[in-house]
């Protein structure tokens, strides 16, 4: 449990990961080549960016997908925030921070990486800076009801094929 181990699982994340796209191939490499030149590239005190950890949480028969309303950014995005140095991986700081963010016990994350995406964003550092957002899909138990926490406006199921028109949600 360490910058070290953040690290380590981010790289070993990304170099495993086949993206199915041109523009995700792209971005891989990019953060590779940020987390060679970055050792704590994975926490928050990382200013010019950091890896975060993201989870695109589906209903159990993966009609449905859990959205946020997030205040600082004030759009529906999926759920998901920074790693702290207790995470023993980028993959167990998403089911964290989903954990965190629903409110919904046993949830299950899939192995390997969803997807990556980058944003810029002033975040709780309070200067402008980039999220390397490395995506975890992650499925609720049947019925499960979410709880708004403190870090959501707003907290919704939304269909796969009906998510609000500015939302940025990698879907497959």
């Amino acid at each position: 449990m360490s910058a070290e181990s953040l690290h380590k699982s981010a790289t070993e994340l990304l170099e495993t990961w086949s993206p199915p796209t041109g523009p995700e191939q792209s971005i891989r490499e990019a953060m590779l080549a940020f987390l060679g030149s970055a050792p704590r590239g994975c926490l928050r005190e990382h200013a010019a960016g950091h890896i975060t950890a993201s989870a695109i949480v589906f209903s159990h028969d993966e009609r449905k997908v859990l959205l946020t309303l997030h205040p600082r950014v004030g759009r529906w995005i999926q759920l998901g925030g920074h790693c702290e140095e207790s995470d023993d991986t980028v993959a167990a700081a998403a089911l964290r921070e989903a954990t965190e963010e629903s409110g919904i016990d046993g949830l299950v994350m899939a192995s390997g990486l969803y997807g990556a995406q980058a944003h810029p964003i002033t975040c709780s550092l309070g200067v402008p800076t980039r999220h390397l957002d490395l995506l975890f899909k992650i499925t609720a138990p049947e019925g499960a009801v979410p709880v708004r926490s403190s870090e959501s406006t707003d907290l919704r199921w939304w269909p796969v094929d009906g998510l609000p028109a500015d939302s940025d949600v990698l879907l497959r």
